[in-house]
Order: C-alpha cells, then sequence, then structure tokens
C-alpha cells in the first residue's frame, strides 16, 4: 500500500467559504455542526482533487463564492498538501477569472493535466444522493458504479466520455442526417472500441469487488451478490476477450440502425446495462430490502472497493468521503464503521449535524466545528 494523506486543505472563495484552512495530522477527520454550515462544501473540494466535477457533479463556474449582488462566482481555489510515501505534494485546483468554465490543475506550481491528479491521490464518497440508489433508474446505478471503476482504473473515465461522444453523434446522423454509411461504419467502429472497453473495466472491477466482499471476514455490514445485466458486460464476465466484444457491438449497432433511428436513442450498447446487486443472506434483491439494509448494503461496496483500492501496490490508497452517513445507521454499525476505516489504515472524511455521532472517534480522529463556514 501507498500511503496518501491529506495534511492540509486551503479553499480561497469556494462556495460559501471566503478562505479557510485546515491544518491536519493524516487522521481521519470528523466535521460537525448546523445543516447549511458549509461540511459538505468540504467534502466537495476534497473530491475536486480528483479529475471530474467532484462529488456533487457541479458546474465548474458555480463552484465560486458569490455575495448576493454578484451575478457570477468569483475565482476560486482548492489547494492540498498530500502526504505520499516520498514526502508531501501541494497540488491545488481552481479557476482564474470570475465565471470561468475550465478548471486549472497545478502539481508544485507546475500547470498539469487533470488526470495527473490520480496519481497523487485516488477518492471514494458516498452521499445522502445515493440513498435511493436501488430504487432510482439504471442509469443512476451505472454512474454510481463507474465511480468506483473510475476508483481503481482513473482511464475509465476517458473510455466512458468517447464511448458517449461517438453514441451522440451516430444518433445525430441517424436522426438529423445526412446518414452516411461510410461515417456511420466509422463511428460504430469506435462506439465498439471504446464501449467494449469500458464493458471490460467494469467486469474487471465487478469480480475484484465480488473477491473483496467475499475474502472479508463476517461484519456488520451484509455481504452482496453483484451483479451486471448488460449483454456486452456479461461477455466481458463469460471471458470474451476485448477484440470480439468491440467486433460484436460494432456488427450490433450497424444492424440496428433503422430501429434506433425510429426510437431516437441507442437500445444496444454499454449504456443500456444495470448493477444488480443481492442480499446475500436474506437472498433477496436490494431494492426490496428495507431502507437501512440498502444503506448499509451500499456502504459495503464503497468499503470493499476502499479495501481493494488499499491492497494494491502501486496506486494510492483511497481517502474515503463519507456525508451524512452516521447518521443513518444503527450504533452497532456505526461503531463497525469507525473500525472498519481504522482497520484499512484510511483517512476518512465524515460528515454529521451532531457530534455525538462521532463518539466513537474521539482519540482516533480529528473533530472539526463547522458553523457558518468557519472552523474550529
Amino acid at each position: 500500500m501507498t500511503i496518501a494523506r491529506v495534511r492540509r486543505l486551503i479553499l480561497t472563495d469556494f462556495r460559501g467559504y471566503d478562505r479557510a484552512e485546515l491544518m491536519l495530522d493524516g487522521r481521519s477527520v470528523f466535521l460537525f455542526g448546523p445543516n447549511g454550515a458549509g461540511k459538505t462544501n468540504l467534502l466537495e473540494a476534497i473530491s475536486l482533487l480528483s479529475p471530474g466535477r467532484g462529488l456533487r457533479g457541479s458546474s465548474i463556474a458555480d463552484l465560486g463564492r458569490r455575495r448576493p449582488e454578484e451575478t457570477v462566482g468569483r475565482a476560486w481555489a482548492v489547494a492540498a498538501d498530500i502526504e505520499g510515501d516520498d514526502g508531501a505534494v501541494s497540488v491545488g485546483t481552481g479557476v482564474e477569472a470570475a465565471g470561468a468554465s475550465r478548471r486549472l490543475v497545478r502539481l508544485e506550481g507546475e500547470a498539469v493535466p487533470p488526470g495527473r491528479l490520480s496519481d497523487i491521490l485516488r477518492l471514494v464518497w458516498l452521499t445522502p444522493r445515493e440513498d435511493r440508489l436501488f430504487l432510482e433508474a439504471a442509469s443512476d446505478r451505472r454512474r454510481f458504479f463507474d465511480r468506483l471503476v473510475f476508483a481503481a482504473e482513473p482511464a475509465h473515465g476517458a473510455r466512458v466520455s468517447a464511448y458517449e461522444r461517438a453514441m451522440r453523434e451516430r444518433m445525430r446522423l441517424l436522426t438529423d442526417g445526412p446518414a452516411d454509411a461510410d461515417w456511420l461504419t466509422a463511428l460504430e467502429a469506435q462506439i465498439g472500441e471504446a464501449g467494449a472497453a469500458v464493458a471490460t473495466a467494469r467486469a474487471r472491477s465487478l469480480q475484484a469487488l465480488q473477491a473483496q466482499i467475499d475474502s472479508g471476514a463476517e461484519r456488520a455490514f451484509p455481504r452482496a451478490d453483484l451483479g451486471l445485466t448488460g449483454a456486452f458486460e456479461q461477455m466481458a464476465l463469460a471471458g470474451v476477450v476485448e477484440a470480439e466484444i468491440e467486433a460484436r457491438l460494432a456488427t450490433a449497432l450497424a444492424a440496428s440502425r433503422d430501429r434506433d433511428a425510429s426510437a431516437g436513442r441507442a437500445l444496444t450498447g454499454p449504456h443500456r446495462g444495470d448493477l444488480s446487486v443481492r442480499h446475500r443472506l436474506q437472498n433477496r434483491e436490494a431494492a426490496d430490502c428495507s431502507t437501512g439494509e440498502q444503506k448499509a448494503l451500499i456502504l459495503n461496496l464503497v468499503l470493499a472497493q476502499a479495501a481493494r483500492l488499499s491492497d494494491a501496490k502501486t496506486t494510492p490508497n483511497p481517502v474515503v468521503l463519507l456525508d451524512e452517513v452516521a447518521a443513518h445507521l444503527d450504533p452497532l454499525r456505526r461503531a463497525a464503521l469507525f473500525d472498519e476505516i481504522e482497520a484499512l489504515d484510511l483517512q476518512a472524511f465524515l460528515t454529521g449535524a451532531d457530534g455525538a455521532l462521532f463518539d466513537g472517534l474521539h482519540g482516533r480522529a480529528q473533530g472539526v466545528r463547522v458553523d457558518a463556514g468557519e472552523l474550529s
């Protein structure tokens, strides 16, 4: 395991913060205070120390602090010192002008592509947005699972983007024209290549997560049996090689042009798959479990991913962001969560309105009170 710990965090004109600074000792951190005080904003700031749009998926232009009389957000910045095996490195991200929509990333003061952040820090997070994960549309579960895949394989984000971009262009040709056959064939080849890589990465991550769940000791969080329902993910799970999946996907798309044009959407491909989760002990689909069991199942997936990444020898161990998770757990599972974080030797950031939720972390983590953008 390679070390990754946030040791210092500085926010400038970010969300509701004029300027805030946290000096950390490498242990986990619990943030408590009234609703609306800015706890989730701190987690969002940390989440932007990875490629992408962070745990809220917000527009970059919306992240800057804005007074009531200001029409656009200010230029904002998030900076951190990250402790690694060879010492601390300084990373930062933000925009240089008010309302700018493209964020910049710096490593030791030098501009670098956002993808370089994955070399420094891997992040896994869980927010209240996922509370209804098993009851919402398949697209929500795909996004959730793709984020887990991305934490292990940062190239997955580019694969998904390439797939979606080529798929949009194909649908534009089919619905608006001109439906040039050669152009469509070229796009379908691109979709086949990117889609096969997406499906294979999903299958690879699912198998690794299932192995991690199965190998762990019995704990307060229920074990899950995982599956992927997409036809191309199923091929990958069955051992079909990526080149063959690529060819089959391109062929299937070519055969469904008329059908897709009539439907106004592509009816085949990895964008049609779903993540299935079954409570093993109860032998019940997650969607049919109680709200508490659903939350525990999701949390177990996140912990399994964190454990998997912690076992890796060549990538940074993950930092875990858990927003308002403790309040939804009974005392037994809350204590088990704290023990699991400590056993995995992870740095986690947890939020909650009531500081008493984190009594089990006293002496094992740093506590920070957040109130109206002030940290103490």
